[in-house]
């Protein structure tokens, strides 16, 4: 259940030298207990272009990043990637370890990626806007 084997929209993703560093480690370290989504984490740091973290256009999602988007259902989101010790769904910070936060990484205003969520359902989502954590900006 990868999320290349999946993807029918793969856009181009952009990721920043120290963000793609530490999901690296992260993805590596969850190979034992969490194996299909390091996997498909894996896929999106390997696919991605890595850019120096200064030179990482402010639209694109990156960890610390507030996210507007809309899913294949019209409903609209705004959530904030962050590590998975991070995560609080309620208070709107979602981990990178999930489909949605896998999803997100790398993608700017206007691109759309497919995803299939943890039941195995095909999703599609489009990123509305993207806000920078002050201390990134």
């Amino acid at each position: 259940m990868n999320i290349q084997d999946y993807n029918d929209l793969t856009p181009e993703i952009i990721v920043g030298e120290a963000d793609h560093k530490q999901l690296n480690i992260l993805a590596m370290a969850g190979l034992t207990h969490t194996p299909d989504q390091s996997d498909d984490l894996l896929y999106e740091l390997e696919r991605a272009r890595v850019l120096n973290d200064a030179e990482v256009p402010s639209d694109i999602v990156r960890m610390g990043s507030s996210v507007h988007y809309r899913t294949d259902n019209g409903q609209e989101h705004m959530m904030t990637l962050v590590y998975p010790v991070d995560a609080d769904i309620a208070t709107g910070r979602i981990s990178i370890m999930t489909p949605v936060g896998t999803a997100l990484i790398g993608l700017r205003v206007g691109q759309s990626i497919s995803w299939r969520s943890r039941d195995n359902r095909k999703h599609m989502l489009t990123v509305l806007a993207v806000r920078q954590p002050v201390a990134a900006e």
